[in-house]
């Protein structure tokens, strides 16, 4: 089953923990906060997102099944 990571902006304080920990899938925008990488996360990095997920401090960051999220996600980065 595919998973796609999500932020929610909103409790999101712009640690940086996520980029860090997932510089494959996760970059930060000049402020800090992060902007996620379009798709799903491939089968070899679902390990270290979890872990990713379990390490934000805020708990803003969510790992769930693709097609999922609610009305878009608006930590993505553009394609």
């Amino acid at each position: 089953m595919s998973k796609q990571l999500r932020v929610n902006p909103i409790l999101c304080d712009a640690h940086g923990v996520c980029a860090e920990l997932l510089p494959e899938l996760i970059r930060l925008d000049p402020w800090g906060y992060p902007l996620l990488a379009p798709g799903t996360v491939p089968p070899d990095l679902e390990p270290i997102a979890r872990r990713t997920v379990r390490s934000c401090p805020k708990l803003a960051l969510v790992l769930e099944r693709a097609g999922q999220e609610q009305q878009g996600n608006p930590g993505s980065v553009p394609k």
